[in-house]
């Protein structure tokens, strides 16, 4: 898989499936996200928009590709929430734009012979 999107905190991976949905893989590495109440928010955020976006038959993978936030501070907040639904939501929704098969338009019909 190579990157299909990056945010500031994430990349994307997409590829087709065979499959009639999509399918979601979130990772999360603790040296991103030190405190397991930080990354378990980041999981439960990403399946919630990923839910909800309704892709087509794709499999995503979310990387956390930057700190998100470090001991010293809170594990979570509202604004902390706020700009990962903002960031996973723009790239869920760029993806469903990119990976929607654009359907032919049908034929014209065939002339009538007198």
């Amino acid at each position: 898989m190579r990157p299909s999107q990056k945010s500031a905190h994430f990349v994307l991976y997409t590829r087709l499936n065979q499959l009639p949905h999509a399918r979601l893989g979130v990772v999360v590495a603790k040296r991103f996200a030190p405190r397991a109440v930080t990354r378990n928010t980041i999981k439960r955020v990403t399946r919630e928009l990923f839910r909800v976006t309704g892709l087509p038959a794709i499999d995503c993978v979310v990387r956390l590709a930057r700190p998100v936030n470090s001991k010293d501070g809170p594990a979570t907040s509202a604004k902390l929430k706020a700009a990962l639904r903002v960031e996973l939501a723009r790239l869920f929704a760029a993806q469903a734009k990119l990976a929607r098969p654009v359907l032919p338009s049908a034929p014209p019909p065939p002339p009538e012979s007198p």
